[in-house]
């Protein structure tokens, strides 16, 4: 009859060998994510640039800028050529890091901050997405919601935002106003 020891060395070493292949997998399973991730990107980017060639007939789009002119100066849609402007992909978040500016993100997640700023600077807590919406003046219906919540919690993953209860969202440690990232 084997000791209670032996029944128990058995079963810690058959937890080992799971626990190893179940990480071998993980392992394998990550860099198989890590491989589509970088497809899917190029994909994304390469809609983008196309749409962004097939928006603006004749010339490159980073030559033109539509404009809508105060004072009826202009008109809705006008086509002016003014100095290039970088072209941030809105799925495209930069890793935080001191000194990085709000500018280098797309108009939503700058949004998404200044609202987040100002709760930090009139002292109340985090906001959920939800509220969020309602803030924005949008819809809250899921699809709203579901699409701010995706953004905050790319901003999360890359360090601007932190999320202290889950769904509720506020600025990361050192990420301050508008004017810089520090």
């Amino acid at each position: 009859m084997p000791s209670v020891v032996g029944l128990l060395e058995q079963h810690e070493l058959a937890a080992r060998r799971r626990v190893d292949g179940l990480r071998e997998e993980a392992e394998r399973i990550q860099a198989e994510l890590a491989t589509a991730e970088q497809e899917w990107l190029e994909w994304t980017i390469a809609r983008e640039r196309v749409g962004a060639v097939l928006s603006v007939p004749g010339g490159s789009p980073a030559d033109v800028v539509v404009t809508d002119l105060p004072g009826g100066a202009g008109t809705e849609g006008e086509v002016q050529t003014s100095p290039p402007v970088a072209a941030k992909a809105k799925s495209q978040v930069p890793v935080w890091r001191e000194g990085l500016a709000w500018t280098a993100l797309s108009a939503d997640y700058q949004r998404i901050l200044a609202a987040l700023a100002d709760r930090v600077r009139l002292g109340q807590g985090p906001l959920t997405c939800q509220e969020m919406a309602a803030a924005f003046g949008m819809d809250v219906v899921p699809a709203r919601v579901e699409a701010l919540r995706s953004k905050s919690k790319r901003l999360v993953a890359r360090g601007w935002l932190a999320e202290p209860a889950p769904g509720r969202f506020t600025l990361a440690r050192g990420v301050s106003g508008p004017g810089g990232g520090s």
